[in-house]
């Protein structure tokens, strides 16, 4: 119990002494604080990128594609296979014995960003009127929805915070033909945010197009797509892949992501290299300026732990102040933040970064390592200081 007595009193002690040596200790605060704001604002990048797209789709609902394509916009069905798939057994029909299923098409639409003159690929969606019906968390926000057969377009919140020319009314050319924007749809926060969407049969017409892109097909419950699966893949007509409508966009995000992880950490690793030299330094020349009082303390019966603990609760404290620090800059000036980026098909998704409580937490992970590193060694030589020698500083 001494042992631990003089441990806690030599630690007040120090932490109390810290205002004396506030510069040196922003050193500290100040690069914890830039490693852990960059490692968390870039990490939540990813995140909400994941997050959107794995709100996209549900698992009751199955997409088809051409067998082989990773991608809406590199497949393609003709309307014969379209019809096929839409009339499965597992697809789920109406009052009227239709097939809740819709042939839909993916185009590129070059629209300009926001204050810029350059522009951007946005996924152009033609969807029949079951596309719509079939999706209950999409919904119409501002304006009227576009009518059949004709060139208008309603487009996603995200698009339409993102980019120029989309408010109700304008008017954009594609392929020499001019639409009109009639509304504002939200989707629920997914992928399909930075979609525009038209009638199938106008984009077909306006784009040269024959055929489709992908079906999606309400099921008649979620255990029936195994067998829609097996019977798709192995109908000879039919050369497809079937996936469960959330799994296929969740799928899209994990390249990108990875990618964005590992630069992430690449980048913090470099950042943290330089703010442990930095703890080091900082924390060297607190003990060399502690030579005396050290000293003192070891003549009076101070044992080599509570001078290890002193120097490691100093370097520790300072670590966890900075890692809060700059966790709470990456919540306050990233979270929720707006942004779009190239996804699957070089097409721009719309996400908001999303600092949550994990990427906190391992922020805050990276910063006390940091300041253990950065602590340890000078502790242990101010552990190794001989009485005589440090008393003769006095």
């Amino acid at each position: 119990m001494r042992t631990w007595r003089q441990v806690a009193a030599i630690v007040a002690m120090n932490l109390r002494s810290i205002p004396q040596r506030w510069g040196a200790s922003l050193v500290i605060i100040v690069g914890i604080a830039g490693v852990v704001a960059v490692l968390v604002a870039m990490l939540s990048m990813s995140t909400g990128l994941r997050r959107t797209l794995s709100a996209t789709g549900e698992l009751d609902r199955s997409l088809v594609l051409r067998a082989g394509a990773n991608a809406e916009l590199s497949s393609f069905l003709d309307r014969a296979a379209a019809t096929r798939i839409k009339n499965d057994p597992s697809v789920l029909r109406d009052a009227d014995g239709l097939p809740i299923a819709s042939a839909e098409l993916i185009v590129i639409a070059e629209v300009p960003r926001r204050g810029q003159r350059t522009g951007a690929n946005v996924s152009l969606r033609g969807v029949e009127p079951a596309g719509v019906a079939m999706r209950p968390e999409w919904r119409l926000v501002q304006g009227r929805m576009f009518r059949p057969g004709l060139r208008e377009l309603v487009v996603g919140q995200g698009a339409a915070g993102q980019f120029a020319g989309l408010a109700i009314g304008d008017t954009l050319r594609l392929r020499g033909s001019t639409w009109t924007i009639t509304g504002v749809f939200d989707s629920g926060g997914d992928g399909h945010a930075t979609e525009l969407w038209g009638d199938a049969e106008a984009v077909q017409s306006a784009f040269g197009r024959t055929g489709f892109s992908s079906v999606l097909a309400q099921l008649t419950h979620g255990d029936a797509f195994d067998a829609m699966k097996a019977r798709l893949t192995a109908d000879p007509t039919l050369t497809v892949d079937v996936f469960r409508e959330q799994e296929f966009f969740s799928a899209q995000s994990q390249t990108l992501t990875f990618l964005i992880g590992l630069l992430t950490n690449i980048i913090a690793a470099i950042m943290a290299f330089g703010a442990l030299f930095g703890a080091l330094n900082t924390m060297y020349s607190a003990v060399s300026a502690r030579t005396a009082e050290i000293g003192t303390l070891r003549a009076l019966g101070f044992g080599r732990l509570p001078v290890v603990a002193s120097v490691m609760a100093e370097s520790m404290l300072l670590s966890a102040v900075g890692g809060a620090l700059g966790a709470a800059l990456a919540w306050l000036l990233f979270n929720d933040y707006s942004v779009s980026t190239l996804g699957q098909g070089f097409t721009q998704v719309a996400f908001n970064f999303a600092v949550t409580p994990a990427l906190v937490l391992q922020g805050l992970v990276w910063a006390l390592a940091i300041g253990f590193l950065g602590g340890l060694m000078p502790a242990l030589r101010a552990a190794r200081l001989p009485v005589t020698a440090a008393l003769r500083a006095i």
